[in-house]
Protein backbone atom coordinates (compact mmCIF):
# COMPACT_ATOMS: atom_id res chain seq x y z
CA UNK A 1 0.00 0.00 0.00
CA UNK A 2 2.54 2.54 1.02
CA UNK A 3 2.00 5.82 2.64
CA UNK A 4 2.85 8.21 -0.15
CA UNK A 5 -0.12 9.56 -1.36
CA UNK A 6 -0.57 10.87 2.49
CA UNK A 7 3.31 12.78 2.51
CA UNK A 8 1.93 14.28 -0.59
CA UNK A 9 -0.70 15.96 1.08
CA UNK A 10 1.12 16.54 3.84
CA UNK A 11 4.15 17.43 2.95
CA UNK A 12 3.83 20.22 1.07
CA UNK A 13 5.16 22.78 3.47
CA UNK A 14 3.82 25.28 5.81
CA UNK A 15 1.31 27.15 3.66
CA UNK A 16 0.50 24.25 1.27
CA UNK A 17 0.10 21.23 3.58
CA UNK A 18 -3.46 19.97 4.27
CA UNK A 19 -4.32 17.98 7.15
CA UNK A 20 -5.65 14.27 6.47
CA UNK A 21 -8.86 12.26 8.05
CA UNK A 22 -8.95 10.59 11.38
CA UNK A 23 -9.34 7.19 9.62
CA UNK A 24 -6.86 8.27 6.74
CA UNK A 25 -4.41 8.78 10.01
CA UNK A 26 -5.02 5.71 11.35
CA UNK A 27 -3.87 3.56 8.22
CA UNK A 28 -0.85 6.49 7.79
CA UNK A 29 0.29 5.22 11.73
CA UNK A 30 -0.78 1.66 11.65
CA UNK A 31 1.33 1.22 8.50
CA UNK A 32 4.10 2.53 10.28
CA UNK A 33 3.98 0.92 13.44
CA UNK A 34 3.47 -2.20 11.55
CA UNK A 35 6.97 -1.89 9.98
CA UNK A 36 4.97 -2.24 5.95
CA UNK A 37 6.40 0.79 5.05
CA UNK A 38 10.21 2.30 3.74
CA UNK A 39 12.27 3.74 6.07
CA UNK A 40 12.27 6.70 3.23
CA UNK A 41 8.65 7.03 3.89
CA UNK A 42 8.76 7.21 7.49
CA UNK A 43 11.42 9.91 7.69
CA UNK A 44 9.20 11.73 5.07
CA UNK A 45 6.31 11.64 7.08
CA UNK A 46 8.03 12.60 9.96
CA UNK A 47 9.24 15.68 8.49
CA UNK A 48 6.29 16.72 6.77
CA UNK A 49 4.18 16.34 10.05
CA UNK A 50 7.16 17.92 12.24
CA UNK A 51 6.71 21.03 9.79
CA UNK A 52 2.69 20.66 9.60
CA UNK A 53 1.96 20.01 13.41
CA UNK A 54 -0.66 17.48 13.90
CA UNK A 55 -4.39 18.31 14.02
CA UNK A 56 -6.88 17.01 16.94
CA UNK A 57 -7.87 14.79 14.52
CA UNK A 58 -5.08 13.65 12.94
CA UNK A 59 -3.68 12.92 16.61
CA UNK A 60 -6.87 11.03 17.24
CA UNK A 61 -6.74 9.04 14.07
CA UNK A 62 -2.95 7.92 14.99
CA UNK A 63 -4.15 6.82 18.86
CA UNK A 64 -6.95 4.45 16.99
CA UNK A 65 -3.39 2.97 15.53
CA UNK A 66 -1.70 3.29 18.30
CA UNK A 67 -4.19 1.40 20.88
CA UNK A 68 -5.19 -0.99 18.11
CA UNK A 69 -1.72 -2.55 18.48
CA UNK A 70 -0.81 -2.03 21.74
CA UNK A 71 0.08 -4.72 24.48
CA UNK A 72 -2.43 -3.18 27.09
CA UNK A 73 -1.94 -3.92 30.87
CA UNK A 74 -4.93 -6.48 31.77
CA UNK A 75 -8.20 -4.78 33.60
CA UNK A 76 -7.45 -4.88 37.64
CA UNK A 77 -10.50 -3.46 37.97
CA UNK A 78 -9.89 0.06 39.35
CA UNK A 79 -8.46 2.63 37.80
CA UNK A 80 -4.84 2.41 36.94
CA UNK A 81 -2.83 6.27 36.90
CA UNK A 82 -0.74 6.37 34.09
CA UNK A 83 2.60 8.41 33.83
CA UNK A 84 4.38 9.07 30.21
CA UNK A 85 7.71 9.82 31.04
CA UNK A 86 10.14 10.28 28.07
CA UNK A 87 11.59 13.99 28.43
CA UNK A 88 13.72 12.94 30.94
CA UNK A 89 16.21 15.20 33.75
CA UNK A 90 18.27 18.00 32.08
CA UNK A 91 18.40 21.56 34.66
CA UNK A 92 16.13 19.77 37.60
CA UNK A 93 15.82 16.76 38.83
CA UNK A 94 13.52 13.91 37.40
CA UNK A 95 10.75 13.47 39.96
CA UNK A 96 8.24 11.11 38.05
CA UNK A 97 9.34 8.34 40.58
CA UNK A 98 8.43 10.69 43.48
CA UNK A 99 5.30 11.47 42.17
CA UNK A 100 4.26 7.74 41.54
CA UNK A 101 5.77 6.19 44.58
CA UNK A 102 3.21 8.80 46.50
CA UNK A 103 0.41 7.67 44.63
CA UNK A 104 0.84 4.40 45.03
CA UNK A 105 1.28 4.43 48.62
CA UNK A 106 -2.84 5.74 48.55
CA UNK A 107 -3.71 2.94 47.54
CA UNK A 108 -3.61 3.39 43.59
CA UNK A 109 -2.24 1.86 40.88
CA UNK A 110 0.30 2.98 38.98
CA UNK A 111 2.04 2.40 35.36
CA UNK A 112 5.22 4.58 34.28
CA UNK A 113 6.51 3.85 30.79
CA UNK A 114 8.44 5.62 28.75
CA UNK A 115 12.38 5.37 27.20
CA UNK A 116 15.24 7.52 27.08
CA UNK A 117 15.04 9.64 23.88
CA UNK A 118 18.23 11.60 23.94
CA UNK A 119 21.71 10.84 25.19
CA UNK A 120 22.44 13.82 27.69
CA UNK A 121 19.46 13.11 30.13
CA UNK A 122 18.59 11.81 33.19
CA UNK A 123 15.68 9.72 32.76
CA UNK A 124 13.19 8.22 34.99
CA UNK A 125 13.84 4.58 33.97
CA UNK A 126 17.05 4.76 35.67
CA UNK A 127 15.67 6.17 38.99
CA UNK A 128 13.40 3.65 38.98
CA UNK A 129 16.30 1.01 38.92
CA UNK A 130 18.54 3.04 41.89
CA UNK A 131 15.36 2.80 43.43
CA UNK A 132 14.94 -0.83 43.16
CA UNK A 133 12.26 -1.18 40.14
CA UNK A 134 13.01 -2.58 37.57
CA UNK A 135 11.83 -2.45 33.74
CA UNK A 136 8.63 -4.74 33.74
CA UNK A 137 9.66 -7.67 30.84
CA UNK A 138 6.40 -7.84 30.08
CA UNK A 139 2.11 -6.64 30.97
CA UNK A 140 0.61 -7.79 33.49
CA UNK A 141 -2.37 -6.84 35.97
CA UNK A 142 -1.32 -4.32 38.76
CA UNK A 143 -2.97 -4.55 42.03
CA UNK A 144 -4.05 -1.66 44.17
CA UNK A 145 -0.81 0.54 45.29
CA UNK A 146 1.18 -0.76 42.98
CA UNK A 147 3.88 0.22 40.51
CA UNK A 148 5.31 -0.48 38.14
CA UNK A 149 7.53 0.74 35.00
CA UNK A 150 7.13 -0.70 31.40
CA UNK A 151 9.37 0.54 28.57
CA UNK A 152 7.83 1.85 25.55
CA UNK A 153 8.83 -1.27 23.26
CA UNK A 154 7.02 -3.65 26.12
CA UNK A 155 3.53 -2.03 25.07
CA UNK A 156 4.73 -1.21 21.46
CA UNK A 157 7.85 -2.39 19.28
CA UNK A 158 6.66 -0.28 16.71
CA UNK A 159 6.12 2.99 19.06
CA UNK A 160 9.59 2.26 20.12
CA UNK A 161 10.90 2.30 16.63
CA UNK A 162 9.16 5.56 15.72
CA UNK A 163 10.37 7.52 18.64
CA UNK A 164 14.14 6.63 18.01
CA UNK A 165 13.52 8.33 14.51
CA UNK A 166 14.45 11.27 16.35
CA UNK A 167 18.31 9.98 16.75
CA UNK A 168 18.94 10.06 13.24
CA UNK A 169 16.96 13.41 12.19
CA UNK A 170 17.03 15.21 15.24
CA UNK A 171 13.30 16.52 14.97
CA UNK A 172 10.68 15.32 17.33
CA UNK A 173 7.45 13.54 15.38
CA UNK A 174 4.08 12.57 16.39
CA UNK A 175 4.90 9.61 18.28
CA UNK A 176 6.06 12.13 21.07
CA UNK A 177 3.06 13.43 21.45
CA UNK A 178 1.14 10.34 21.23
CA UNK A 179 2.77 8.81 23.95
CA UNK A 180 1.98 10.81 26.17
CA UNK A 181 -1.46 10.88 25.05
CA UNK A 182 -2.00 7.08 25.04
CA UNK A 183 -3.92 4.53 27.33
CA UNK A 184 -1.85 1.38 27.96
CA UNK A 185 -4.60 -0.60 30.01
CA UNK A 186 -7.51 -2.27 28.99
CA UNK A 187 -9.38 -0.91 31.97
CA UNK A 188 -10.22 2.39 33.51
CA UNK A 189 -6.99 4.97 33.38
CA UNK A 190 -6.11 8.09 34.32
CA UNK A 191 -3.64 9.90 31.87
CA UNK A 192 -1.56 12.21 33.80
CA UNK A 193 -0.11 14.54 31.03
CA UNK A 194 2.44 17.18 30.37
CA UNK A 195 3.71 19.64 27.89
CA UNK A 196 6.75 21.72 27.43
CA UNK A 197 5.49 24.57 25.12
CA UNK A 198 1.98 26.34 25.18
CA UNK A 199 1.03 25.15 21.72
CA UNK A 200 1.31 21.59 22.74
CA UNK A 201 -0.83 22.52 25.60
CA UNK A 202 -4.00 23.79 23.17
CA UNK A 203 -3.42 20.29 20.36
CA UNK A 204 -2.42 17.98 23.12
CA UNK A 205 -6.18 19.55 25.17
CA UNK A 206 -8.25 18.96 22.08
CA UNK A 207 -6.97 16.16 21.49
CA UNK A 208 -8.61 14.93 25.07
CA UNK A 209 -11.62 16.69 24.60
CA UNK A 210 -12.51 14.88 21.22
CA UNK A 211 -11.38 11.30 22.28
CA UNK A 212 -13.46 11.42 25.41
CA UNK A 213 -10.21 10.77 27.76
CA UNK A 214 -10.19 11.10 31.30
CA UNK A 215 -6.62 12.96 31.65
CA UNK A 216 -4.78 15.69 33.91
CA UNK A 217 -2.57 17.89 31.61
CA UNK A 218 -0.09 20.47 33.01
CA UNK A 219 2.91 22.06 32.53
CA UNK A 220 5.45 19.43 33.85
CA UNK A 221 9.05 19.56 35.01
CA UNK A 222 11.21 19.63 31.40
CA UNK A 223 8.38 17.64 29.63
CA UNK A 224 7.64 15.06 32.71
CA UNK A 225 4.35 14.69 34.36
CA UNK A 226 4.89 15.92 37.70
CA UNK A 227 4.74 19.30 39.01
CA UNK A 228 7.31 22.22 39.01
CA UNK A 229 8.66 21.34 42.40
CA UNK A 230 9.29 25.08 42.66
CA UNK A 231 5.87 26.46 41.25
CA UNK A 232 2.65 25.34 40.62
CA UNK A 233 1.47 25.12 37.67
CA UNK A 234 -2.02 25.01 35.97
CA UNK A 235 -3.86 21.58 36.49
CA UNK A 236 -6.87 21.10 34.53
CA UNK A 237 -8.63 17.44 34.52
CA UNK A 238 -10.58 16.08 31.51
CA UNK A 239 -13.93 13.55 31.60
CA UNK A 240 -16.20 12.42 28.85
CA UNK A 241 -15.21 15.81 26.36
CA UNK A 242 -15.80 18.10 28.85
CA UNK A 243 -12.35 19.98 30.91
CA UNK A 244 -12.34 21.88 33.82
CA UNK A 245 -9.30 23.56 35.94
CA UNK A 246 -8.77 22.05 39.43
CA UNK A 247 -5.33 23.92 40.11
CA UNK A 248 -4.30 27.37 39.24
CA UNK A 249 -1.13 28.66 38.39
CA UNK A 250 1.08 30.80 40.88
CA UNK A 251 1.68 33.84 40.19
CA UNK A 252 3.91 36.46 41.40
CA UNK A 253 7.62 36.01 42.78
CA UNK A 254 8.60 32.50 44.50
CA UNK A 255 8.53 33.50 48.22
CA UNK A 256 10.57 30.29 48.93
CA UNK A 257 12.09 27.41 47.61
CA UNK A 258 12.13 23.47 48.13
CA UNK A 259 15.37 21.56 48.97
CA UNK A 260 16.30 19.86 45.90
CA UNK A 261 19.14 18.24 44.98
CA UNK A 262 21.67 20.09 43.62
CA UNK A 263 22.40 17.62 40.93
CA UNK A 264 20.25 15.95 38.40
CA UNK A 265 22.40 12.78 38.74
CA UNK A 266 21.33 9.19 39.18
CA UNK A 267 22.40 8.79 42.64
CA UNK A 268 21.27 12.08 44.10
CA UNK A 269 17.89 11.98 42.89
CA UNK A 270 17.06 8.38 44.21
CA UNK A 271 18.72 9.86 47.66
CA UNK A 272 16.27 13.05 47.98
CA UNK A 273 13.48 10.87 46.46
CA UNK A 274 14.00 8.35 49.43
CA UNK A 275 14.27 11.22 51.90
CA UNK A 276 11.02 12.74 51.28
CA UNK A 277 9.82 9.47 51.21
CA UNK A 278 10.82 8.25 54.28
CA UNK A 279 9.57 11.67 56.14
CA UNK A 280 13.30 13.41 56.38
CA UNK A 281 12.32 16.13 53.98
CA UNK A 282 8.83 18.19 53.41
CA UNK A 283 7.28 16.94 49.67
CA UNK A 284 7.62 20.10 47.82
CA UNK A 285 3.88 21.28 47.91
CA UNK A 286 3.64 21.61 43.91
CA UNK A 287 3.66 17.87 44.16
CA UNK A 288 1.67 17.43 47.24
CA UNK A 289 -1.22 19.12 45.74
CA UNK A 290 -0.82 17.31 42.25
CA UNK A 291 -0.92 13.88 44.30
CA UNK A 292 -3.99 15.51 45.89
CA UNK A 293 -5.92 16.74 42.88
CA UNK A 294 -4.82 12.91 41.47
CA UNK A 295 -6.68 11.13 44.66
CA UNK A 296 -9.78 13.43 44.58
CA UNK A 297 -10.09 12.42 40.93
CA UNK A 298 -9.72 8.75 41.59
CA UNK A 299 -13.01 8.97 44.73
CA UNK A 300 -14.80 9.66 41.84
CA UNK A 301 -14.60 6.54 40.27
CA UNK A 302 -16.85 3.20 41.03
CA UNK A 303 -14.05 0.83 41.99
CA UNK A 304 -12.27 2.68 44.93
CA UNK A 305 -9.95 1.07 47.96
CA UNK A 306 -11.76 1.95 50.92
CA UNK A 307 -8.65 3.99 52.16
CA UNK A 308 -9.17 6.61 48.79
CA UNK A 309 -12.94 6.28 50.05
CA UNK A 310 -12.44 7.65 53.02
CA UNK A 311 -10.52 10.68 53.11
CA UNK A 312 -7.51 12.31 50.77
CA UNK A 313 -4.89 13.84 52.35
CA UNK A 314 -2.14 15.42 51.17
CA UNK A 315 0.89 13.30 51.58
Amino acid sequence: MGISHYIKVIGRGKDGARAITREQATDLLGQVLDGSVTDLEIGGFCLAMRIKGETPEEMAGFLDAAHARLRRVPDNGLTTVVLPSYNGARKLPVLTPLLGLLLARHGVPVLVHGTATEDKRVFASSVFAELGITPSPGVSSLAAGEIAFAPTEVLSPGLKRLLDVRRAVGLRNPAHSLVKLMNPCAGRAFIVSSYTHPEYALSMAATFALTGAHAMLLRGTEGEPVADARRTPKMAVFRDGATHTVQPAQEGPLVSLPELPTTVDIDGTARYIRAVLDGELPVPTPIALQVEHILREMQRQPALETTLAQEVTTP
